[in-house]
């Protein structure tokens, strides 16, 4: 590498580790004894032995990948059969499977959206969805976080413009861990005639079906879903769900779904495997929103919506402090930092997980509430 860019990458990797803001890869082997508070498997479903031989059948019957994009021959009958079964038990009349949570988001917003079009997005919103929005090159106005009164005021400037009109927001936002006001938010947007894209990727699993259909709002025509598989489905991938003339036009138009190889056939059938197990137990659920509220309680933070809980820290530092010593006393947890977090406030991003086993569960709980007292 040219001097000038070796001497740039250093000043950029010195001025990361002078914020306290450096991130580094750490592998985790097969058999790793500590316990997970930092991963995204909610219910435990990613090691369930159902899903773990519904992936490894289709492994063995597709081989490990699709082979092809999805509109050339990467379309496998588990795709379509993830679909299916993924719209009817969200109420959904379609849906369309990508290779990542991420796919699905810029698919939507690229696709729905261009420099014709007026993008409301939540301050909160996730990166992906930042990133489909500065693609689309659509007009974007950010609102406050959850300011229903703000977005009534972008939709009525939207509305007197003759623009089409896309609100972005999440069911449950990672950070915050709070839930989006979704019913008035799908009430705008029908006086509006605007569509409200939800991404229920900490919804999904935690609330059943998810935040969407549990308000009574699937199927509802101005409300589009996205979701990911690898949080509460335990596998990896992602999805768009609405009406047909959606699908399809995301078929012809969303190049993250034109322009990619299908999703590998071992996690399309190991989401579908997980699926049918997140119907069948609502009880892991339970268990998840139970050791949340647990766990808020015994830290004294707010009780999260889903399964995420954030307890501020005083800098970057603090949190990665307490982060390494909770790795030393057998837990993994997770910080969330700048420029990370959008209102730059440090955080221990603690997750709660169905399938720690009671006593493990205990003494994590004992443990994170030493640890906080600690660094906080």
């Amino acid at each position: 590498m040219s001097t000038s860019w070796s001497r740039w990458l250093g000043a950029e990797a010195a001025a990361r580790e002078d914020a306290g803001l450096t991130r580094r890869l750490r592998s985790r082997p097969v058999d790793d004894p500590t316990i997970d508070l930092a991963g995204n498997d909610y219910l435990g479903l990613a090691r369930s032995p159902v899903v773990k031989q519904a992936a490894a059948d289709a492994a063995l019957a597709w081989g490990a990948g699709a082979g092809a994009s999805r509109l050339v021959t990467g379309t496998l009958e588990v795709h379509t059969d993830l679909e299916d079964e993924f719209a009817a038990r969200l109420g959904q009349p379609s849906a369309l499977v990508l290779s990542t949570g991420y796919h699905a988001n810029l698919a939507v917003v690229t696709a729905l959206a261009d420099r014709s079009t007026r993008v409301i997005s939540d301050a909160h919103i996730h990166a992906s969805l930042v990133d489909g929005t500065r693609l689309s090159r659509a007009r974007l106005t950010v609102v406050p976080h959850s300011d229903i009164g703000a977005v009534a005021d972008g939709l009525a400037s939207a509305t007197a413009a003759g623009e089409r009109t896309v609100v972005l927001a999440e069911s449950v936002y990672s950070v915050l861990g709070d839930a989006a006001p979704l019913t008035e938010l799908a009430e705008l947007c029908e006086q509006h005639d605007a569509l409200l894209v939800v991404d229920e990727a900490h919804g999904l699993g935690v609330h059943g079906p998810g935040l969407v259909a549990s308000l009574g709002l699937a199927g509802h025509p101005h409300v589009v879903v996205t979701v990911t598989l690898s949080k509460a489905l335990g596998s990896q991938g992602g999805a768009v769900l609405g009406p047909t003339a959606l699908r399809e036009h995301l078929v012809n138009r969303a190049r993250p779904f034109i322009f990619d190889t299908g999703l590998a056939p071992a996690s399309a059938a190991g989401a579908l495997a997980a699926l049918r197990e997140l119907t069948a137990r609502p009880e892991l659920a339970a268990v998840v929103r139970d050791r949340v509220r647990e766990l808020a309680e015994a830290l004294g933070v707010a009780v999260p919506a889903g399964a995420v809980l954030s307890v501020p820290m005083s800098s970057p530092g603090a949190a990665v402090a307490a982060q390494q010593t909770a790795a030393e006393r057998g837990l993994y947890i997770g910080c969330f930092r700048p420029p990370s977090v959008p209102d730059g406030i440090s955080r221990l991003r603690i997750t709660a997980n169905a399938a720690i086993p009671a006593h493990a569960w205990a003494r994590a709980v004992a443990t994170l509430v030493d640890l906080v007292e600690e660094h906080r």
